[in-house]
């Protein structure tokens, strides 16, 4: 009976420890499979839902949390994949462009956007019309010219100037549609899909990436659509404190902390750069948009960034965390930088990594790579 009794609990003890191992068998397969992405069946279903990564190098400087979240991962390279597609979509939505139709979309861009529309327009069966200054980036020049798309480039102006390349291409769309074809001009700086789409999806999957808990949120501001939309998504959940990192000789640092978009010498006219007085590319202007009108009540405040800085801060991003980042990039983890000082150690921030460096080599990279390998971060916000 003894016997019996032992070989009976030796049986169950068996029978345990093969229910644990399948149990943990069937949890790790649950787990596996829930981390492998769905297939996706095309190109533009590759957009959004970008990965969010902890700055390591900034956060253990400063005692704070710093996160990139990682917009250079979408499948053209930068946040403005996310615009162009809605742009297109609510252009189908109406009517305007029909898949399987010719269609063509033109846009006025100083590089990225302009990249992430001929990337669509071939995955969606249009064509694509680009104007940009003619001192655009090298490296985004011949991104545009290998897509196949039809690139016009013009002087650096002012935007009163009728050949200024944002009314260069809204000209070339009117200029098609009297012709009798198909095709929108995307207006990425008035066209409010903008800011949509980034209230829809930046901010919500920022919010599900942090927990719903984090004390800042920094961006740059070009057309303004990416901060005035997640920090509208933000502001209706939490107080995070949101920044808007300015280039030298932008306007929105004035008008952000002083009421005042710029000082006489600095008004859209009295330049003939199309920009502003910077090397950075993709953020910086002397106006107000329409996509940041929307979302400027939102902005406590604005650092502006010296050129100096984010080229420091570009090398020392790469060198320490292999963050090879463009230099919109660089001038919000300077910003950031300063924002955790502020807020003081613990505090949680995310900063927007616009696109890589990869497409700023022969302007500000051609300067980032001789700066010092081992300079600190001390020395980074000299």
């Amino acid at each position: 009976m003894a016997l019996m009794k032992k070989t009976w609990k030796d049986t169950l003890t068996v029978i345990s420890a093969l229910i644990a191992v399948y149990s943990s068998w069937k949890y790790y397969q649950a787990a596996r499979d829930n981390d492998t992405p769905p297939v996706k069946k095309g190109i533009e279903q590759l957009i959004g839902n970008t990965p969010l990564v902890l700055i390591k190098s900034l956060s253990k400087a400063t005692g704070a949390e710093i996160y990139a979240k990682m917009e250079l991962c979408n499948p053209g390279g930068s946040a403005k994949d996310r615009v162009a597609y809605n742009v297109i979509k609510e252009a189908e939505e109406k009517g305007i462009l029909v898949r399987g139709e010719p269609g063509w979309v033109f846009e006025g861009t100083s590089g990225s956007t302009g990249i992430s529309i001929a990337l669509l327009c071939n995955a969606l069966g249009y064509r694509a019309h680009i104007s940009l200054p003619d001192d655009t980036s090298n490296e985004k020049l011949a991104l545009l010219e290998s897509l196949g798309a039809t690139v016009n480039k013009v002087k650096p102006a002012s935007i009163v100037d009728p050949n200024q390349y944002v009314n260069a291409a809204k000209r070339a769309s009117e200029e098609l549609i009297q012709r009798g074809g198909k095709g929108i001009f995307a207006d990425q700086f008035e066209n409010e899909a903008n800011w949509r789409i980034h209230y829809g999806t930046t901010g919500p999957e920022i919010f599900k990436q942090m927990g719903g808990k984090l004390d800042g949120f920094v961006a740059g501001c070009g057309t303004g659509g990416t901060i005035a939309g997640v920090s509208k998504f933000l502001k209706e959940r939490i107080s995070a404190r949101v920044v808007l990192a300015d280039p030298q000789g932008s306007g929105f640092f004035n008008r952000i902390n002083y009421g005042v978009m710029y000082d006489k010498v600095e008004k859209e006219g009295t330049r003939r750069r199309h920009q502003v007085d910077t090397m950075v590319e993709g953020v910086g202007l002397n106006r107000i948009t329409r996509n940041f009108e929307v979302g400027e009540y939102c902005v406590d405040e604005s650092i502006r960034v010296p050129d100096t800085q984010a080229v420091k801060m570009a090398k020392f991003l790469s060198v320490q965390d292999g963050l090879f980042v463009g230099s919109s990039t660089a001038i919000n983890a300077v910003a950031a930088v300063n924002l955790a000082k502020d807020l003081g150690p613990g505090c949680r921030i995310v900063l927007i990594a616009c696109d890589s460096g990869s497409r700023h080599l022969s302007k500000f990279w051609k300067i980032a790579k001789d700066v010092d390998r081992d300079i600190t971060l001390n020395e980074v916000m000299e």
